[in-house]
């Protein structure tokens, strides 16, 4: 299966930001790959959503090892009115789901873009 094919149709890719003392914060997500870029809801209070206020370098992996993709880029958070586009994405990806759709506690709903800075692995193994 092609890169362009996994970005597509995989569920989940784990998200790595960095918290304040410099240490990893790593967690899956869903997304959607949208005009070469990762998108990730969130809620605002999320700790992904601070690390990546506070430093915006992250990395990005699809879960499948043997046939390893791994992004770096730099993130930036998108609040208020949600690009429509990527939320049709998200919803049409995930049966449904709302990802403007605010979720307690985690306050009101953004949008992370991470717009792929390099690749570090691109389906090969090394």
């Amino acid at each position: 299966m092609e890169i362009a094919d996994r970005l597509g149709q995989d569920r989940n890719v784990w998200l790595c930001t960095l918290r304040g003392d410099g240490s990893p914060h790593v967690t899956p997500v869903w997304f959607a790959y949208l005009g070469d870029a990762f998108w990730i809801g969130s809620g605002e209070r999320n700790v992904k959503v601070r690390n990546v206020v506070n430093d915006p370098r992250v990395s990005l992996a699809l879960e499948d090892g043997d046939k390893p993709v791994v992004a770096e880029g730099r993130a930036r958070v998108h609040r208020g009115a949600l690009r429509e586009d990527v939320l049709a994405a998200l919803s049409a990806k995930y049966d449904g789901w709302d990802a403007g759709a605010e979720i307690a506690p985690f306050g009101p709903r953004v949008l992370l873009e991470v717009p792929v800075g390099r690749w570090l692995l691109k389906g090969t193994a090394q």
